[in-house]
């Protein structure tokens, strides 16, 4: 995980609808940035869902929510249009993002390792900076543990 205090890397990645989205453009913003392992899922799931219903006070409180996956746009735009997300989600498919930030990781399911994304939210205060990590976090409780960080 990523220190507290350090800057936040850099990225340049598509959205469900395949725009680019770099972390320079919320320059101003607060960004929520939540690293998940896959799109339907029923972790995935509870985590977005959370973040959609919270998302209007995300808003109110000058923040913006991004998931990152290594799913791909098109498996993105499936996700958010069966849940309604009203929040962006960026396609990492070639890893760029979820290896600067740390969440790439050897996990251990059902006896037998591989690597994967593990369950990680950065808060991204106006300057770029990182003033809050959460490793490992639960996914149904992590949108209202972020909006209470706010």
């Amino acid at each position: 995980m990523l220190e507290i205090g350090t800057k936040a890397p850099a990225f340049s990645l598509p959205d469900q609808n395949g725009d680019m989205h770099t972390l320079e453009e919320y320059r101003g913003k607060k960004v929520v940035l939540y690293f998940y392992p896959k799109d339907n899922t029923p972790g995935c799931t509870k985590q977005a869902c959370g973040f959609g219903e919270l998302y209007p006070q995300f808003m109110e409180k000058g923040a913006v929510v991004l998931g990152v996956s290594k799913d791909s746009v098109a498996s993105h735009k499936k996700f958010e249009e069966k849940y309604g997300l009203p929040f962006t989600l960026l396609s990492d498919t070639e890893l760029t993002c979820i290896q600067a930030y740390d969440v790439w990781k050897e996990k251990n399911m059902y006896g037998r390792k591989t690597m994967g994304v593990v369950r990680t939210t950065y808060l991204i205060d106006e300057e770029g900076i990182i003033v809050k990590a959460f490793g490992k976090v639960k996914a149904a409780d992590n949108p209202a543990q972020m909006l209470g960080e706010l």
